[in-house]
């Protein structure tokens, strides 16, 4: 059996809010929210007082299941150290429609810049942050050495 990645998962402080970007800005849908267990492992690897109550959503896009989860911590959370530490990297095929919606909900859009695949691939990506700050890096495709036109 080979290792499978599952999904990724950012810790968040207003899960409806968080929800809300994720389905609205990146077009993913919400499976469920639940209130995480009082012996949730996510108090363990995430460092939290179990004092702070948590819950949980999962989010998937329809050919990719439970790709994202999204932890809220009741309470504020610390600003986010620098560097940042990790990203997602999503294709999207409305990047315009993605920047344009991000912006809508006032995050910080990163400039564009050219993306050069080691295969030989151009395209766009640009860096977004969601409400609470973690990075997500969206890119399309414009041209691929093997196909005429990927448009």
């Amino acid at each position: 059996m080979a290792n499978r990645f599952q999904r990724g998962n950012f810790v968040v402080s207003n899960l409806d809010r968080s929800v809300e970007f994720y389905t609205d800005v990146l077009g993913m849908d919400l499976d469920f929210v639940k209130e995480s267990e009082p012996d949730s492992y996510s108090y363990i690897v995430f460092n939290i007082s179990r004092e702070r109550r948590l819950r949980f959503a999962m989010l998937s896009y329809p050919d990719q299941a439970r790709v994202m989860a999204l932890t809220e911590i009741d309470g504020e959370l610390d600003p986010l150290q620098q560097p940042i530490r990790s990203a997602i990297v999503i294709e999207v095929p409305d990047f315009d429609g993605t920047i344009t919606r991000a912006e809508n909900y006032s995050c910080h859009v990163f400039p564009e810049e050219q993306l050069l695949t080691p295969d030989g691939r151009e395209g766009r990506q640009v860096g977004i942050q969601d409400p609470d700050g973690n990075l997500i890096v969206i890119y399309f495709i414009t041209h691929h050495p093997n196909q005429e036109s990927d448009q």
